[in-house]
């Protein structure tokens, strides 16, 4: 695993991490050395200690690892309550972060070390339980101020269930002077009014939204016949199947006619959100509703790295990690999905 900690710091010390030992055990001056002087009655050498790596988006640490000295900011939200099989998405951020951990920093593809614009990564949001109306209320004001607090900074969300993108798409609606698209990599539109009598469902988040916002949906294989028909009648709602990415070429012959598709049908600005079931289970199989015939890793990334470069991204999440114990592949995928993300949005 690569040394995440802070080259310009003296020593692995509680002195130079983002965690603080008890109150009365902080030194708060600094020897020659770099090394903190313990407060008087102390004991001896306690911050010396080579403490873990902070449980932070790859691990980071010193100033980059700050709210003001990074560029992108990680907000985890843990909330689950309306999964229709498969749960567990409450346990994603977590697991995302742990892999993250163990993240190449240097980006080959790109020729250069992303995380160098440093990372900050907030305590998780505890949402609502039982009370997935009052939840989101909770998401809408909290989201908001992050948004505001962020000034200008990259803010990626990881959750928890897809229905923690509502507020966030309609939190950068309020504050866009022009009309918001989404990019939606997925294998569901989410496009239904309800579901098991709740608006506020994960198949309802972009159900929530479409009133607002112009949606491009790419990878999306299992549709319900309601979500199809308001596909249809809209205007603002564009739908690449999972079969159109498997075909591929289309009628012009060219393998990336679908990513053209995508690419054309996308406003500016545009906030990415991306339910990890948009992935073929057989690289993704660790979700609440796996469907097969999913988008592969390089279909993924080819979609990004246009979208980053050609469009204003303003936002984004990965959402719907469901881990598996013992099965650590997915975690990592989902962490590297995040990492390729910021790499491209700061390039």
């Amino acid at each position: 695993m690569p040394n995440r900690r802070d080259p310009t710091t003296a020593a692995r010390s509680a002195g130079h991490t983002i965690h603080r030992l008890p109150k009365g055990l902080e030194g708060s001056r600094t020897q020659p050395d770099g090394s903190p002087t313990q407060p008087e009655g102390s004991p001896s050498g306690l911050h010396a200690l080579p403490w873990e790596l902070p449980r932070v988006f790859l691990g980071l640490d010193g100033e980059r690892a700050t709210p003001d000295g990074a560029a992108t900011w990680i907000l985890p939200v843990p909330y689950e309550a309306t999964t229709s099989w498969g749960s567990g998405t409450r346990l994603g951020p977590r697991a995302i972060i742990d892999a993250s951990r163990y993240i190449e920093l240097y980006d080959h593809e790109l020729g250069r070390d992303p995380s160098l614009g440093g990372v900050y990564t907030f305590p998780a949001l505890e949402l609502a339980h039982g009370d997935a109306s009052r939840a989101m209320t909770e998401l809408d004001d909290a989201f908001g101020r992050v948004l505001d607090a962020a000034a200008g900074r990259r803010v990626i969300m990881i959750g928890g269930e897809h229905s923690v993108s509502a507020p966030a798409v309609l939190a950068h609606a309020d504050r866009s002077h022009d009309r918001l698209t989404v990019l939606q990599l997925d294998a569901h539109l989410d496009l239904r009014e309800s579901l098991d009598g709740s608006p506020f469902s994960h198949a309802c988040a972009m159900g929530r939204v479409i009133d607002r916002v112009d949606l491009v949906t790419v990878g999306a294989r299992g549709i319900s016949g309601e979500e199809w028909e308001v596909a249809s009648a809209r205007g603002n709602v564009t739908v690449i199947t999972g079969e159109e990415l498997a075909d591929g070429a289309g009628s012009n012959g060219r393998g990336d006619a679908w990513l053209d598709r995508a690419l054309d049908a996308l406003g500016d600005p545009v906030y990415i959100t991306f339910d990890v079931d948009f992935f073929d289970p057989s690289v993704m199989p660790s979700t609440g509703t796996p469907e097969p015939g999913g988008g592969t890793w390089r279909q993924a990334t080819a979609l990004l790295r246009r979208v980053f470069a050609e469009r204003r991204v303003v936002g984004a999440d990965v959402v719907e990690l469901a881990p598996v114990p013992g099965l650590a592949a997915p975690d990592f995928t989902a962490a590297k999905l995040i990492y390729k993300m910021i790499g491209y949005w700061s390039g």
